[in-house]
């Protein structure tokens, strides 16, 4: 019961969170929010929740970034492919060991391999926090794909970095030729057990269903499978099961371009999952909340490792380390943005140097977050010898308070740098979508003439279906005729389409309060007035979408 009951509370507080954000009249990210209340809970209810690392690691990790890498855009993230890879692989070896180096001379008594660990652990960013933001602060639309790419993989290599630096600290010997070899294995390994597990899975499904059937509960809940058998598949094999799960992700959404899934699972589906993400997210700040007091209780011991006896020392470390990644990130984007432009003008093509507020919001943007907290919790008790793992307490102190300055810095000074930020222009995808439409109106014409004359082929009432199947292509018709305009005629028809929908949204509202009423009056049934409202409400997301 007490499992549960914690479980409960949890939730409890990731819902008041998103209540409490919507409510402030100011940009707070919702992360902040739900650490807040995390240490209320901690501090006002007797109630602790004991984190084993890999349980931790296993329940939140796959999920999250398995849909990562099922959503992102991935037409859009290949076209910064390179600066993706820039920052998430080079970046995060950049900040390992510059920080690493850093977070050593500033505090001695915490090993050179402990400080490694620790830096390889703030190296990975977490997008969710800054999205709170751009809720509210619009962020170009390419800088969040890059920053979503730069997430889905420096977790991976800022993982894999941790896993070489606690080995370090655990034997106490370090060789660079078998790291290479075994983050070759971990890296590659993890993508093909991702990309093959879900591949076998989903062929074997949709055999499954072209034979006997679809059932759309049992589809979702194989969805929410794929991630964890990826990952516990690729941990078994000593592979990363961070990568297995974001290729898995990927792999998801090639997959489904098939379009064999019946669109009730996919509305279902996207339900489920958008609820998973919204709570083990909210749960994961929640529970760094939660753990706070019990952390800071013992502040005054860990800052004794230090040497000192202030805990206010504790403080200034960091800051110092927030304004240690702030500036090899700011470094690091801005030769790695010089390197393109100068790349870009050897090819003939003139490039304008953005302004350096936009480095700088690039470089504010990478706030820390979720696998900084799980890949932390995982450091080892103790080494191999049975003595305590050197610092450990002062390693999770100090990532903690990473977290919180860097999620406090974004949300103070992005909207201060993106604010009356001139910014390129994102460009427009509405000719493609007028051409995609077309198509599909099209085909559905080419159908519908098919299916009539197969259900009207030897009938006496023929000219039923034929009537039925104008009526239904006229709709086609007239959709292609307002697609295909061009100039101030295509700007008026959406203008007009535009305050159709409003009108068509306003509409159906009316529709379902008066379905309602019928209700509470009981001159409908609850069964008829749920099937009717459900066909509404898809209206209504068309509309409204």
């Amino acid at each position: 019961m007490g499992v549960i009951t914690i479980a409960l509370i949890l939730l409890l507080a990731v819902v008041l969170s998103g209540f409490i954000a919507r409510a402030l009249p100011w940009a707070i990210p919702r992360p902040l929010l739900q650490i807040c209340l995390g240490g209320v809970i901690g501090l006002a209810a007797d109630l602790r929740v004991q984190l084993d690392p890999d349980i931790f690691f296993l329940l939140f990790l796959p999920p999250l970034l398995f849909l990562d890498g099922w959503r992102i855009p991935k037409e859009e993230l290949l076209k910064d492919a390179k600066t993706v890879l820039e920052l998430a692989l080079g970046l995060v070896l950049f900040t390992v060991i510059g920080v690493g180096f850093f977070i050593n001379w500033m505090i001695p008594a915490m090993p050179l391999p402990v400080a490694f660990a620790l830096a390889a652990v703030l190296s990975p960013t977490d997008p969710i926090a800054v999205s709170a933001i751009a809720a509210r602060v619009p962020i170009p639309k390419r800088l969040m794909h890059i920053l979503e790419g730069e997430s889905l993989l420096n977790d991976a290599s800022g993982l894999v970095c941790l896993r070489f630096a606690i080995a370090a600290t655990l034997t106490g010997a370090f060789s660079l030729y078998d790291a290479t070899l075994s983050f070759l294995w971990v890296a590659l390994g993890g993508i093909a057990v991702g990309v093959l597990v879900t591949w076998c899975i989903t062929r074997a499904k949709e055999w499954i269903a072209r034979r006997y059937g679809e059932e759309s509960g049992s589809q979702i809940l194989i969805s929410l499978l794929i991630p964890f058998a990826s990952y516990l598949v690729a941990e078994h094999l000593h592979c990363s099961g961070i990568l297995a799960a974001v290729a898995a992700g990927v792999t998801m959404s090639v997959a489904e371009v098939t379009g064999q899934t019946l669109a009730v699972t996919r509305i279902r589906r996207n339900t489920v999952w958008d609820m998973i993400q919204f709570a083990l997210n909210g749960i994961i700040f929640v529970l760094l909340g939660e753990q706070l007091p019990t952390i800071l209780a013992g502040a005054v011991e860990t800052v004794r490792v230090t040497g000192h006896h202030d805990p206010g020392w504790l403080v200034i470390y960091v800051v110092a380390i927030n304004l240690a990644l702030a500036a090899l990130r700011f470094a690091w984007v801005w030769v790695s943005l010089s390197l393109t432009l100068f790349r870009a003008n050897l090819r003939g093509r003139a490039m304008n140097r953005p302004s350096w507020r936009l480095v700088a919001a690039t470089s504010l943007a990478g706030a820390r977050g979720t696998i900084t907290l799980a890949g932390i919790l995982t450091l080892p008790v103790a080494l191999d010898s049975g003595a305590p793992f050197p610092a450990r307490d002062l390693a999770i102190l100090l990532a903690m308070g990473v977290i919180i300055v860097s999620l406090i810095a974004a949300s103070i000074g992005l909207p201060m740098l993106l604010k009356g930020l001139e910014m390129p222009p994102e460009p427009s995808h509405q000719a493609e979508e007028d051409r995609a439409r077309i198509a599909a109106a099209k085909a559905a014409i080419a159908e519908i003439e098919r299916v009539e004359h197969d259900m009207a082929a030897g009938r006496d009432d023929a000219d039923l279906y034929v009537a039925a199947a104008a009526q239904v292509m006229d709709v086609y018709r007239t959709r292609i005729e307002a697609l295909s305009q061009e100039g101030a005629a295509a700007d008026t028809t959406r203008h007009t389409d535009a305050i159709g929908r409003t009108i068509h949204v306003a509409a159906l509202k009316a529709e379902r309060k008066a379905l309602f009423q019928m209700v509470r009056r009981r001159e409908l049934s609850g069964e008829m007035a749920r099937k009717i409202v459900r066909e509404l409400d898809l209206l209504e997301a068309r509309y409204d979408g």
